[in-house]
């Protein structure tokens, strides 16, 4: 999976209602790969969203 294809799906869950004043985008900047991609699965899991 692409980085491109990590940050759509954390857009995706970033206006999710369990997510709600929390911004969980501008970190990414500063995550490797791997970093991202658990932020990812971590920030769907608080929305109750899996991929």
């Amino acid at each position: 999976m692409t980085r491109a294809d990590l940050l759509k799906r954390l857009q995706e869950v970033q206006d999710a209602p369990q997510l709600k004043g929390r911004d969980v985008r501008s970190i990414t900047a500063m995550l490797g790969m791997d970093a991202l991609r658990k932020h990812v699965e971590v920030c769907e899991a608080a929305a109750g969203r899996s991929h």
